[in-house]
């Protein structure tokens, strides 16, 4: 079964995204079924660089890549751009002098390279060397303990290492660990809400929601919704230029609101709504809030299509607004209740966004699986929602491309 390349960003302190980490494992221990960890690595590399293309998936980042140590051993990274690559030697490599001169010839020929989850061995004579040729050192910030972690962070200055703080999952998290001085950052922690003392929602915002409100009664006033999109010439703009683009089946062209309205349908038209609210939430923002915008539509476009794929059409628009508003509460820095009461969304994808088991919030958890390359989850929740896994992850791939177009256009 093909591998599918999952990616983490790495940020920076300024939440900038620094990389992206091409993921294909859920720890050292747990590939995907039936697949080595070499064939995982090997695959990775040509879905990256060969089918998606590097530059789609990455966006222009630099990316991390894990090599075991046959991968190492048979000189794989040299195959590859240092200008494309970090070289990220897996917690797992026994270090030993080869290993170590392998180490040397690659930093002559310009690759970086990252330590992933280390612990300092002080028994083995290699582990100080190491450090000496280590651009970046990766912590993991929950599982070692903080006498380990001090030792790393004192011999940063000694060695001249960069700190990388992986599995920061809170916001106090990442506070302790720039107070530490690290200067990358990886985890969930930017899809989890920073609740702000004070906080208004956007008054665009809350006049789309007005459009959507009217436009969930049982009998919409058509008349009424084109005035009031009429009244926001940005709004009037963004529908008529998607109503008239080749994949709604333009033949002529559209030039009235109530036109594009009749042509979109009220179900697209709404998800369409809630995808340029969204979107205006994040206009001069950091990347942070830019990456949790592509990852609010690659779930939305992953749920949809999973939907379709199960023949649930008609509910195939709810699903696509569960992926849309599972990162709102980060987005807009309020509880998901809140949000919830600010919005006119059918009771079931609430209940799906507030976190009650329903069909909705399975296909949820299963396009958050494969995003975090949580691959044993991947399988578990194909089998509960009866859904072959290389369908999951062809939703995946058809959604990552249709959320990079939307993010350029």
């Amino acid at each position: 079964m093909e591998v599918f390349v999952a990616r983490q960003p790495i940020f920076t302190k300024a939440k900038d995204i620094f990389a992206y980490e091409l993921l294909y494992r859920n720890n050292p221990d747990n590939y995907f079924p039936n697949i080595s960890g070499d064939a995982a690595t090997t695959d990775v590399i040509i879905n990256s660089f060969i089918n998606i293309g590097v530059d789609e998936l990455s966006n222009g980042k630099i990316c991390f890549i894990n090599f075991t140590e046959n991968l190492l051993k048979s000189r794989l990274p040299t195959y590859l751009n240092p200008n494309d690559i970090v070289v990220e030697i897996l917690e797992t490599v026994t270090l030993t002098e080869e290993i170590l001169e392998l180490c040397k010839e690659l930093k002559c020929k310009g690759y970086k390279l990252a330590l992933d989850d280390f612990v300092l061995n002080k028994d083995n004579p290699y582990s100080y060397p190491l450090l000496e040729l280590a651009d970046i050192v990766k912590v993991d910030y929950r599982d070692t303990s903080l006498y380990m972690r001090r030792i790393i962070e004192r011999l940063s200055k000694k060695y001249n290492y960069t700190l990388l703080a992986e599995k920061v999952e809170t916001q106090e998290e990442f506070e302790s660990a720039i107070a530490s001085g690290y200067e990358y950052f990886q985890g969930y922690f930017f899809s989890k809400p920073v609740i702000l003392s004070t906080h208004d929602v956007p008054e665009y915002f809350q006049n789309y929601f007005v459009i959507i409100s009217h436009m969930s009664q049982n009998e919409p006033d058509l008349g009424l919704i084109t005035e009031l999109i009429e009244q926001d010439l940005s709004l009037t703009y963004k529908l008529l230029k998607l109503s008239n683009s080749p994949v709604y089946g333009s033949v002529s062209k559209i030039n009235s609101i109530k036109q594009a309205i009749v042509r979109l349908g009220m179900n697209e038209l709404k998800k369409w709504l809630y995808i340029l609210s969204i979107r205006g939430t994040i206009t001069g923002k950091n990347e942070w809030s830019r990456e949790l915008f592509n990852n609010s539509l690659i779930r939305a476009k992953v749920c949809d299509l999973i939907s379709l794929h199960k023949n649930k059409r008609k509910e195939s628009s709810s699903y696509f607004l569960t992926g849309l508003f599972s990162l709102m509460d980060a987005l807009l820095g309020m509880e998901m209740e809140e949000i919830l009461q600010l919005i006119p969304l059918q009771e079931d994808i609430c209940e799906a966004l507030l976190g009650q088991p329903n069909p909705m919030k399975g296909t949820l958890e299963l396009t958050i699986a494969i995003e975090r390359g949580a691959w044993e989850d991947v399988s578990g929740w194909c089998e509960k929602l009866q859904l072959p896994e290389e369908a999951a992850l062809d939703c995946y791939h058809e959604a990552f491309k249709w959320a990079n177009n939307l993010m350029i256009a």
